[in-house]
């Protein structure tokens, strides 16, 4: 596993989330004057919901995105926090990324508009679990992608022959098109390898997650490799979630890591793991609005190209950054938001539609909710309690 070998060379591991507190005042409203929080139904189910509510607000840089999922505890919501607070530009940023994407020229205004410098990033499209018969109409939503990701594993291995039916549905329609698969860690290591054999007639580029431990990603790719099963594993929840995110590299996990920019802390953050890791990245979205996908497509544009990940992924790797088609609406006009065209989308900041943020508007008692939970992440990140 030579790959992993190389995260063994001394070199000094990043912390992605810093210890230190940050300089920000007791109250978030001190400095968010414009928090909005919307509610954005979903065209099919996805990860077990039907419908996303995500907080918004902007900074000197523009407008940024809060949307950990409801579920989640102050801590790990902290991460998205900070993320936000970086794009905005309410804290300091990574160089790098005011070259890839420009400030908005309105501040903090709000105007249904995208400011961007030209550059595109590929994406792919998102196949959730659904009938065979659904396959054409859920995918046809993306347009002309070269790569497409499908969801596996949603009752564990019962979901198996559902999962089959599926796939074959979809190369019966999509002979050519590069197909990955995402498990979201819903098998045990026994029915992990026992998908990996019938998963493997479908010629997948990565297989992402299959199980929930570092230790047995790593011991799933020793079997994979013993039988002569040709499936790169990639790491998600093992990067984002994890305590120590470059473990994977250290056990030679994966061959691929699945780096989301708020679930990391930002992306100065992820850039850190990137780089101390060694491993080809896929940039992919935490299921968020335009807004929050403005943050990974940038992201996505600092992706180091490498021998590597040029074998594994190509020369133009998709990122998971088209899911916005999930949404039957959003926060900006189709026109002006981060909907895949031919397989790109653009490297851009983008303000909300005012209209939209009126007619996407949860009720009172939400967005009570929703701001006292980005006061307690506030307050979390000001301590300094959040750990890498």
């Amino acid at each position: 596993m030579a790959d992993s070998d190389r995260s063994r060379s001394g070199a000094p591991k990043p912390v992605p989330l810093s210890s230190a507190p940050l300089d920000l005042p007791r109250r978030f409203d001190e400095v968010i004057e414009d928090l909005h929080v919307v509610r954005l139904p979903m065209v099919t189910r996805f990860r077990g919901i039907t419908e996303r509510e995500v907080a918004l607000f902007s900074g000197p840089a523009g407008w940024a995105e809060f949307s950990p999922f409801v579920e989640y505890d102050t801590e790990e919501a902290s991460r998205w926090l900070r993320a936000s607070l970086e794009f905005s530009g309410l804290i300091p940023q990574p160089a790098a990324l005011a070259e890839a994407v420009p400030s908005t020229d309105q501040g903090r205004g709000c105007a249904p508009v995208a400011v961007a410098n030209g550059e595109t990033v590929a994406v792919n499209g998102t196949l959730p679990a659904c009938s065979p018969d659904q396959v054409e109409s859920i995918l046809s939503r993306y347009g002309c992608v070269g790569t497409v990701k499908a969801k596996v594993a949603e009752h564990g291995i019962d979901s198996l022959s559902d999962d089959l039916e599926r796939l074959r549905e979809f190369r019966r329609l999509f002979p050519d098109t590069t197909l990955r698969l995402d498990a979201n860690a819903g098998y045990t290591p026994t029915e992990a390898l026992a998908a990996c054999e019938a998963f493997a007639e479908f010629d997948l580029q990565y297989f992402e997650q299959p199980v929930p431990a570092v230790e047995q990603l790593a011991e799933l790719r020793g079997q994979l490799s013993r039988r002569g099963l040709p499936i790169v594993i990639a790491a998600d929840e093992s990067i984002r979630k994890a305590e120590d995110p470059l473990r994977v590299a250290e056990l030679g996990a994966a061959e691929v890591i699945i780096v989301k920019v708020q679930p990391l802390g930002g992306i100065g953050a992820a850039l850190d793991v990137i780089s101390a890791s060694g491993l080809p990245a896929v940039v992919s979205s935490a299921l968020e609005s335009s807004i929050g996908l403005a943050a990974g497509a940038a992201l996505a544009a600092l992706l180091p190209r490498t021998e590597n990940s040029r074998r594994l992924l190509g020369d133009d790797p998709a990122c998971g950054l088209g899911t916005v088609r999930l949404f039957a609406d959003d926060v900006v006009d189709p026109n002006a938001g981060m909907r895949p065209v031919d397989g790109y989308v653009p490297v851009t900041r983008i303000a909300p539609d005012p209209d939209r943020l009126q007619a996407l508007a949860v009720d009172p008692r939400r967005y009570d909710w929703w701001a006292e939970r980005l006061q307690q992440c506030w307050s979390h990140l000001r301590l300094g309690s959040v750990q890498g």
